[in-house]
């Protein structure tokens, strides 16, 4: 039986790890999914802070992480002065999130990284947002042929009816998501098959 795994990392991760309450240790997660699932490919979908670091959306699958790490660290140096202390905190924090990203891909995830954009709110707040649904939609029904049995690290009811569908093909679906941020209709479908994230912290967490 061949095992896919499919990580929306806004749904799941949102608010970070202050939200999660403990820190996940990505190498542990990887391995967990390979030995408890016998999972041979995990995707991982997510957003980059950008700094208006161009790339071509139309050749690149994903963000080139080396080549938007360069950008970065150019723009430190070049234009440091430029930039107040807040400015330089978040874009340091933007460059550490770029090397983590990096190091997913030495423990062997398959990165699709969109630019993060920002949204103007109502109330005058803006809000920064990554929306992958699309794309990791895109990848089940793309790898719907390769895989018997698919785990879906998300709770985002928007998955409904791609999940029925893989479901209507026979396809073994199991949802790993945090309890209080899966849709009701994502847990009445998976049933038996749903798993709460919050139950592996003794397994997954940060030492």
């Amino acid at each position: 039986m061949t095992t896919l795994a499919f990580i929306d990392a806004s749904n799941l991760f949102y608010g970070g790890e202050k939200s999660l309450g403990w820190k996940i240790d990505y190498q542990k997660l990887f391995h967990y999914l390979q030995e408890k699932y016998g999972v041979s490919k995990v995707f991982y979908f997510g957003g980059v802070e950008m700094h208006d670091f161009k790339y071509d959306y139309q050749i690149n699958a994903t963000v080139p992480l080396k080549n938007l790490k360069t950008y970065l660290l150019a723009l430190l140096q070049n234009n440091g002065k430029e930039f107040n202390e807040a400015q330089l905190l978040l874009i340091g924090r933007h460059i550490q999130r770029v090397k983590f990203y990096m190091l997913l891909e030495q423990f062997g995830y398959t990165l699709f990284l969109k630019p993060v954009k920002l949204y103007n709110q109502d109330d005058g707040t803006t809000k920064r947002k990554a929306n992958c649904d699309v794309d990791m939609t895109f990848h089940l029904m793309k790898e719907k042929d390769t895989f018997d049995r698919v785990v879906v690290l998300s709770g985002d009811g928007d998955f409904l009816p791609v999940l029925k569908y893989l479901k209507q093909l026979k396809k073994d679906v199991i949802i790993l998501g945090r309890g209080e941020r899966t849709a009701k209709e994502i847990r009445q479908f998976a049933g038996n098959n749903f798993r709460d994230f919050e139950y592996l912290k003794n397994l997954l967490r940060m030492q």
